[in-house]
């Protein structure tokens, strides 16, 4: 039966076999910790002292072990350095079954779903973690409140009320770690409520729908066309509608005033419920920002945000702003769940909301979003037949390919095998096939890989279509 030890300083465990011998046992399961990567190279090992009375076993035992494996290699003895484990060559990798596994990933990022990361206010942040460790009650580092801290749902309430029209209070207003928790956790309480099927925009992200069947809610779609969602093609089956009004996911189109009104009397007339994920909503660069939908039907509309867009998806900061009775039924569905979102990242953003600093942040980014987005326009303005879709907002566009010469697939792998990582539009799409074009996204990468990410994507589509 094997004897564990934990050696002095190291912490390591370690199974020696008493059935080898003190000497050979030592061995064996030094040169297995080794092997296995337990020990790596360049770990520095007790003194054969501290490790033979850690043992309780003769110095002389470990002595031998030390020297036995210096000679195999798997150790190294410098006088005055101790004895660290040695370098160990790099294996070969193994041949992949994988016909792509050779391919290189690609280098640059042009996908949607991120912002410039490099742009995160890390100053701004650190003084805000700073208030917060200084000011916050040791109560605060506790559990809390599942929906969220008091401070954040204070300031969602007001910022939300000022910047994007909302109606609610810190009642209404539920803190979920993202939007896709959000969503499921909502999609959950409504099949609580004996709701069965919600419908979703087409094209849209299929991950979210999904979301919805994993809840137990039969899943229809709503085409998408340039005025936004076509309210007169919801199923009357449907209880509840999932939109994104300010600028559409993946189309980038703003759902027209007359689709809006539609909308909300859709909801009313029915007792249905409207989802309204307004994740990119701050960001609106050629007219002034859209208001939330949820300001016209409050009580019909469960309202969506997050931090994602705005400041970093790594945050896990989202919230809803739900009528009052959809409060508890969401609670209760959070019961079953992991509830509880960071205090202090919930903290830390209550500060910056209440200081201004997340306003200031906001515009700077406005400003920043805009530029890039009006070098990517210019860019593929140089290339015949691509025509661009949802430029007014976001952070990302979609650049629709002339149609019959190059399937959708094509375009994407010969950008991809020139380094550049963008997304087709197919993959968003439920019901059916639809005009090829790729979902560009101009806020992923970071500031320093922009312009190179840019050019060679142009430089990718060029030599497919031209050049102007």
């Amino acid at each position: 039966m094997a004897d564990e030890w934990s050696s002095c300083g190291l912490d390591l465990l370690m199974a020696m076999d008493p059935g080898k011998g003190v000497r050979a046992g030592l061995e064996h399961a030094l040169r297995e910790a080794v092997r296995s990567g337990q020990l790596p190279p360049g770990t520095r090992l007790p003194s054969t002292r501290v490790l033979a009375a850690d043992l309780d076993v003769a110095r002389g035992s470990v002595s031998q072990a030390y020297d036995q494996l210096v000679a195999e290699g798997y150790l190294m003895a410098r006088p005055g350095s101790g004895t660290t484990v040695a370098p160990r060559p790099e294996r070969p990798a193994a041949p992949s079954s994988d016909p792509w596994a050779g391919a290189p990933a690609p280098s640059l990022d042009l996908r949607p779903g991120l912002p410039d990361l490099s742009s995160f206010p890390r100053a701004t942040w650190l003084g805000a973690v700073r208030r917060v460790l200084r000011s916050a009650p040791h109560t605060d580092l506790g559990y809390g409140d599942w929906r969220g801290h008091i401070l954040l749902r204070r300031a969602l309430a007001e910022y939300l009320g000022r910047a994007r029209g909302v109606v609610t209070t810190p009642e209404q207003i539920m803190v979920f770690a993202g939007y896709s928790q959000a969503l499921a956790m909502l999609c959950g309480a409504l099949r609580r409520l004996g709701g069965t099927t919600v419908a979703f925009e087409d094209p849209s992200h299929p991950g979210y729908l999904a979301s919805a069947r994993d809840a137990g809610l039969a899943v229809g779609t709503v085409p998408v066309d340039g005025d936004g969602l076509d309210v007169s093609r919801v199923d009357p089956a449907a209880e509840t509608v999932v939109v994104t009004p300010a600028h559409q996911y993946p189309l980038g189109v703003t759902l027209s005033s007359r689709r809006r009104i539609d909308l909300v009397g859709w909801a009313c007339d029915t007792g249905g419920t409207i989802v309204e994920d307004d994740y990119d909503g701050e960001f609106r660069y050629d007219r002034q920002p859209v208001g939330a939908l949820q300001g016209l039907a409050p009580g019909q509309t469960v309202y969506a945000g997050t931090a994602s867009k705005t400041l970093a998806p790594g945050l896990r900061i989202a919230w809803l702003a739900g009528p009052p009775n959809l409060v508890g039924p969401v609670s209760d569905t959070r019961a079953c769940e992991d509830p509880h979102v960071s205090v202090l990242e919930q903290l830390v953003l209550a500060d910056l909301i209440g200081s201004g600093e997340y306003d200031r942040h906001i515009r700077r980014s406005r400003g920043h979003y805009r530029r890039r987005r009006d070098k990517l326009a210019a860019a593929l303005g140089t290339v015949p037949g691509i025509r661009l879709r949802g430029v007014a907002a976001g952070m990302h566009v979609v650049a629709e390919l002339p149609p019959g010469r190059h399937t959708e697939e094509e375009v994407v792998g010969h950008v991809e095998s020139r380094g550049v990582a963008v997304e087709g539009l197919s993959g968003y799409r439920h019901a059916g096939a639809g005009p090829p074009g790729l979902i560009v996204g101009y806020g992923t990468p970071l500031e320093h890989a922009f312009t190179p990410a840019l050019t060679t994507f142009t430089a990718a589509l060029a030599d497919i279509y031209g050049r102007t």
